[in-house]
């Protein structure tokens, strides 16, 4: 693997080509010209979009790969000429993918990026080198994939056009390396049709059940449906369920799978030091390189196994390359940053904003927010889509937040309503607690409530979490 490549034409420098497309779906009736990035957003969220659209209403025949290869062939494949680290699990996903951006772009390597979803602007989900893609790559993107969709895949959706757009972007660009982040499961997710040079498996829960299965091991078997023939696999330490799922797909398919602790020799703990505070270190001694009590960049226990994730898949890629020896990756990796997770988003109230989204990652929160922020109390404003376990979320929420406050996101059709989380959770719990319209409403509501070092903690959805970073932006605005 070579650290450098001869660059192709940049999506950003040239002009915009096939300026003309379909709005998407059968409900578009005529072509919607491109021209400007708000023409561009405009075109993208015409289409049918899984992530707005509530469970029982996604038609059984959405998720499966002929529309997006047919896709895909219309661009001349660009897919086919990008090297991959390809990501799946129900939690963990994002830190991984951030870990690994941040340490090869520190090793000198071109990086492109691809995760979901966004936080504040749909340019997020595409990222080179550490920076969001550009408003006009983004709109030439959009109609050059809006107008192959026109003619090979009129029902193309949203997912389906914008992973088509981050494909063709790192094949321009000549990325040395794309790193994937699934968007729903795996085994029919459209960056499944991906050329990976490896594999990776986050910790996977109970999420999306509707969608992906009842039970564990369903959910496991879509989720190692990114494994391929001949292409290493690792994963983090699994339920036994889910081990045992992993383990016959690598199988079935004719790969080897290692599992951290297992096949991987490595190891974590928990410390405090003057210097960095409360952190993770990990232990990794991989085919290539060792990396002994490297500290972890985010915060939180659970991060050690995503670390340790990340340093399987560069050990695996760097090899004996001298780009990667061990002080450049542990500067490299000293870099990551990953908003929306664990960011303290606003002094005073201090309010920290984390989307976590199912009862492992709630759960992982409220233990590092008890390990990593002082606080007297917590005022937690959670919110979550109705698809998720909910129960189980409430139940983390309620062993971290002294006081509860429901509200949803307003630009999420999935989102539950407050009035329901409130009754649940008072049915289950016995604990009172409010709810709010609006997040603008339920911060006001948490605010009057907290006192000089009370902690704020905005949790439950990314898209909940995306509106409240807007808006504490537009109020910072106001005030200057």
């Amino acid at each position: 693997m070579t650290t450098t490549k001869t660059k192709k034409r940049s999506a950003s420098s040239g002009g915009s080509r096939g300026r003309t497309a379909s709005k998407g779906g059968t409900k578009r009736s005529k072509p919607a010209t491109i021209r400007t990035f708000k023409s561009a957003v405009k075109a993208l969220l015409d289409r049918a979009n899984v992530e707005r659209t509530r469970p029982n209403r996604i038609p059984k025949d959405t998720f499966f790969l002929d529309r997006m290869t047919s896709l895909l062939e219309a661009l001349d494949n660009p897919h086919q000429s990008v090297d991959a680290i390809h990501i799946a699990g129900s939690v963990g996903k994002g830190s991984t993918a951030a870990m690994l951006d941040s340490t090869l772009r520190g090793c000198g390597w071109a990086v492109g990026t691809f995760t979901s979803p966004h936080l504040l602007n749909v340019r997020e989900r595409i990222m080179l080198n550490g920076t969001m893609i550009s408003e006009e790559a983004f709109t030439d993107l959009t109609a050059r994939v809006n107008k192959a969709a026109l003619e090979a895949a009129p029902d193309a959706t949203f997912f389906e056009l914008i992973t088509a757009m981050a494909f063709l972007h790192f094949a321009e660009e000549a990325v040395d390396m794309a790193v994937l982040e699934t968007g729903l499961g795996g085994r029919l997710d459209t960056t499944n049709l991906c050329r990976p040079t490896v594999t990776l498996l986050s910790r996977i829960e109970l999420d999306h059940m509707d969608l992906l299965g009842r039970d564990l091991a369903s959910i496991a078997r879509e989720k190692a449906g990114i494994m391929k023939a001949d292409v290493p696999a690792f994963s983090v330490a699994q339920d036994p369920e889910v081990e045992a799922v992993l383990r016959e797909v690598a199988e079935e398919v004719g790969t080897t799978l290692r599992i951290l602790g297992k096949e991987v020799d490595f190891s974590s703990r928990f410390c405090v030091d003057d210097d960095r505070g409360a952190h993770a270190r990990i232990c990794f001694v991989g085919d290539h390189k060792q990396y002994m009590h490297l500290p972890v960049p985010l915060s939180g226990e659970h991060q050690a196994g995503n670390c340790g994730l990340a340093m399987a898949a560069i050990d695996h890629i760097g090899g004996t390359d001298p780009a990667f020896e061990e002080s450049i990756v542990y500067q490299g990796l000293a870099q990551t940053t990953l908003p929306g997770r664990m960011q303290l988003a606003w002094d005073r109230p201090r309010i920290l904003v984390d989307g976590a989204h199912n009862p492992a990652s709630v759960s992982s929160l409220m233990r590092s927010i008890g390990s990593h922020v002082s606080f007297d109390s917590m005022i937690c404003v959670f919110g979550c889509c109705e698809d998720k376990d909910i129960d189980g979320m409430l139940e983390m929420a309620s062993l971290g937040g002294d006081k509860i406050v429901f509200t949803k996101a307003s630009d999420q059709p999935r989102a539950a309503e407050p009035e329901t989380l409130a009754r649940r959770f008072t049915e289950n719990h016995g604990r009172n607690c409010q709810t709010a319209a609006s997040i603008s409403e339920a911060l006001e509501i948490a605010a009057r409530a907290a006192s000089r070092d009370d902690l704020i903690c905005v949790t439950g959805s990314f898209y909940l979490v995306g509106e409240t970073l807007e808006y504490l932006k537009q109020l910072e605005a106001s005030r200057s």
